[in-house]
């Protein structure tokens, strides 16, 4: 089973550096590819520099970090491919525990670790949620549509996650239309339309958190948007076995309108706070999916009674 790493930039040589080493450094080899959305700054000096240890795209005018990623991916020759932007960083045996997972999972097309938030100084501020209480959880494909739309099967973004290089080209790549804005998730819920999903519960990724992040230009109104257009897509994908007992659709919109409006009150957005709110916020069902969903986050262990989802240790 051979790795590559695609590493996407655009004028962030300073961050991209660490991307790059953490990257090259791991445990086992792996391909580490370059795809720069022809950066104005020294990153191109700087990656030719390091000789045969990186491949190097350029786009030859500025796309997109959807379109980066898909032309990063036509360079890659391993069977896995492993994201990763350029202002976050992989743990050194991050492939090499990922790749002991998938051989264990042979049907599998989608893998996703834990991974630490950190700043700009690398303190660590936070880690996403484990998956129940072993080291790893294979999950069959039936299930991980129906899990991904009530957020308890959460892949997570480009630093914690790789994939079948084959599964990734059946979906067409990512969609430019959602450039930075769930053009992840969207390849994701595709993804797994191919096969199944592996689960660490190991940190094996680093996402830093900073005001120069890319998603950080987008309002909560057009996020909001957005998040409603990829729950619909994964509502349609969910398995037959689930739909007896899988929530209405309009049930799901109100818990994203309440998720968001809260989100614009804690960061006192008011103008989104004022465009955001509607009956939504006195659904029931979508209080009791919001609060499904942070209480399982805080235990950090999934009620496989309420989710549904089968979850098997490996």
């Amino acid at each position: 089973m051979k790795f590559s790493v695609v590493i996407t930039t655009y004028n962030r040589l300073s961050l991209l550096r660490r991307a790059i080493d953490s990257a090259v450094n791991q445990t086992i080899p792996c391909e580490v590819i370059v795809a720069d959305d022809c950066s104005a700054d020294d990153t191109q000096a700087y990656v030719e520099s390091l000789g045969n240890k990186v491949v190097y795209h350029r786009n030859e005018v500025n796309q997109g970090h959807a379109a980066t990623v898909n032309a990063g991916i036509q360079k890659a020759s391993g069977d896995w491919i492993k994201f990763l932007d350029d202002d976050d960083y992989l743990a050194a045996n991050c492939i090499e525990e990922m790749a002991k997972a998938i051989a264990l999972c042979p049907h599998a097309v989608i893998c996703s670790c834990i991974a630490a938030q950190v700043d700009k100084h690398e303190v660590e501020l936070s880690r996403t949620p484990q998956i129940g209480t072993g080291l790893a959880f294979y999950v069959p494909q039936a299930d991980i549509h129906y899990g991904m739309l009530l957020e308890l099967l959460p892949f997570g973004t480009p630093v914690q996650v790789a994939c079948s290089r084959d599964a990734f080209c059946k979906t067409g790549g990512w969609d430019s239309q959602l450039d930075a804005n769930c053009d992840d998730i969207d390849s994701w819920l595709r993804i797994a339309q191919f096969g199944d999903a592996v689960f660490l519960n190991q940190c094996l990724a680093y996402r830093t958190i900073w005001a120069g992040a890319y998603n950080q230009k987008f309002s909560l109104s057009r996020r909001l948007d957005t998040n409603i257009l990829i729950k619909e897509k994964i509502y349609n994908l969910i398995d037959g076995k689930h739909h007896s007992y899988v929530p209405d659709i309009e049930v799901i919109k109100n818990y994203l309108k309440l998720h968001w409006t809260l989100v614009a009150l804690k960061q006192r957005d008011f103008r989104s706070l004022m465009s955001m709110s509607d009956k939504s916020l006195f659904s029931l069902y979508a209080w009791w999916l919001f609060l499904n969903v942070i209480f399982s986050r805080h235990i950090q262990i999934y009620n496989a009674h309420i989710c549904k989802v089968v979850l098997i240790e490996i």
